[in-house]
């Protein structure tokens, strides 16, 4: 087997460098403070738009997971592909690309102008939900999509068989399906939203729609409130922690049981009207989903050339930073992955980072430094650490399911063989890995790329990331500049993410 050192090291590192900022805010601040009203308020608002997007977004991908399901056709693969697209995509591009469609001046509002309906307002919290709704839709309906598959061909042979209508075969295998599915992507989709920072700065509208990670932004930035930023860390924290808890409960229900790997034929559903219905539903999202994507590449190409030459040099920071992160998340990551094939329960010290905040991180980081370096020197270091940290849990939960299934299937005859430590790693594990780690190597380059958190408490004027550089266009009101470079971001997060990912797929039967 594979020695558990390196595990435990890797474990130890990603408890110094989580909890250890924590303590330093803690120390600093004398403790924390009661909250405010100002802070309840910031709770208040984060629960409501992190309750409203994961529902919007878990109810609105149950008829477009159904029509996936039920429907072959050409071009099906490309369009479930494109439905991971904005889980790797850039924030602040996003923004971008709904502000194009959505904003004051976007395609939307010129329609509605032109037949004299007055325009609609994307600011505040209608705003936040309908970008998460944006980001999750397609993470919603992935998980829907994968436990309808999970239901044999068989039990549709046999409803057919009854000559059961699509009713009641809703009501006898789709609804329970949906019972044990749904609330898990509800509460991971909940998770994700809780935390929102990029969404919540760009698209909140003032301090009626701040949440707990803005106000910690702004408790650390414009007030250096360290007792208020402990306090705010630790219901984050403790928020996150909690529905983290439902998420793993609800993340594995009951199945139908097993089948025989059959096509599935949905004789159900042949009928003209559900074909149309199918129909409209996958166009509506397709269109939802990519008119932001199109909106952010016209205009890009459109400000390409109003872009200052800051974008260039915030370029070559954000893919050194992205490649740093990278490497550091996988040199934790394989340890701790091989460890918890033996001791599970180290996994969730790897979860850690999806209930820490990274701010706090990156605040606690920089009172740790302060009394023997200038914190802004080491601003793209601490970036790229907290980003490891927090593309870890992804990661992992990437990698560990493919290690355990070559032990499952190969680790007897690999005992046989008399392979142990590095040489079963070599031979085994890492070459039937490959795939799983170039998929999880871009996705936490894409996540890198594509940060807006950290950076903004430590960045000067003269140095930026390129969301940083973005953001700041966009606050000068240089939107023609600020599209260009998100142009730039897309590309470059979506080619790393490509070449990664195609690294760990290519030769791999080889």
């Amino acid at each position: 087997m594979i020695r558990s050192g390196p595990g435990y090291a890797a474990a130890g590192f990603v408890l110094l460098f989580i909890f250890g900022p924590l303590i330093m805010v803690f120390v600093k601040a004398g403790g924390g403070v009661l909250p405010g009203p100002g802070d309840w308020a910031a709770i208040r608002f984060s629960i409501t738009q992190a309750t409203l997007s994961a529902l919007f977004s878990t109810v609105l991908a149950i008829p477009v997971a159904r029509a996936l399901a039920r429907r072959q056709f050409r071009g099906r693969g490309v369009l479930i592909t494109l439905l991971g697209a904005p889980f790797i995509l850039p924030v602040i591009v996003a923004v971008l690309g709904l502000l194009a469609v959505f904003g004051r001046s976007g395609a939307l509002n010129s329609l509605l102008i032109w037949i004299g309906v007055p325009p609609v307002q994307i600011y505040g919290l209608h705003g936040v939900v309908l970008a998460h709704v944006f980001f999750n839709l397609p993470l919603a309906t992935r998980i829907l999509l994968q436990a309808w598959q999970q239901i044999p061909a068989e039990r549709f042979r046999l409803a057919a068989s009854l000559n059961l209508s699509a009713g009641q075969i809703a009501r006898q295998l789709e609804f329970p399906m949906l019972r044990a599915a749904a609330p898990g992507a509800f509460v991971v989709i909940f998770a994700l939203c809780l935390s929102s920072f990029t969404v919540a700065l760009t698209l909140g509208g003032g301090p009626k729609a701040t949440t707990v990670e803005l106000a910690i932004y702004q408790a650390f930035r414009f007030d250096f409130d360290l007792g208020r930023a402990a306090m705010l860390a630790v219901i984050q924290t403790l928020l996150v922690g909690i529905v983290a808890l439902f998420a793993l409960k609800y993340s594995h229900g009951e199945g139908f049981g097993a089948g025989l790997d059959r096509v599935v034929t949905r004789w159900d559903a042949q009928s003209t009207l559900l074909r149309l219905n199918d129909a409209l539903i996958l166009i509506f999202a397709a269109l939802f989903l990519l008119l932001p994507l199109t909106m952010v590449v016209i205009n890009g190409i459109a400000g390409w050339s109003r872009m200052p030459a800051q974008v260039y040099s915030a370029l070559w920071v954000s893919v050194t930073i992205a490649l740093l992160s990278t490497a550091l998340t996988l040199a934790l990551a394989l340890p701790l992955a091989l460890t918890a094939l033996r001791r599970g329960w180290i996994e969730v010290i790897g979860l850690f980072g999806i209930v820490s905040s990274p701010l706090v991180l990156g605040t606690g980081l920089f009172l740790i430094v302060h009394p023997f370096a200038d914190p802004a020197r080491l601003a793209f270091a601490v970036t790229g650490l907290v980003n490891a940290l927090m593309a870890l849990p992804f990661t992992l939960r990437v990698l560990i399911p493919s290690l355990r299934a070559s032990e499952q299937n190969y680790g007897r005859l690999a005992d046989s063989l008399g392979l142990t430590g590095w040489t079963r790693l070599r031979l085994l594990l890492l070459p039937r890995a490959r795939r799983a780690l170039g998929f999880a190597a871009g996705l936490t380059a894409a996540m890198s790329m594509g940060d807006l958190g950290v950076i903004t408490l430590f960045a000067d004027p003269s140095h930026a990331t390129l969301p940083l550089q973005m953001y700041r266009l966009m606050g000068a009101f240089r939107m023609e500049a600020a599209a260009g470079a998100g142009l730039v971001l897309l590309m470059s997060s979506l080619g790393l993410f490509w070449i990664l990912d195609k690294g760990g797929r290519g030769d791999v039967d080889a």
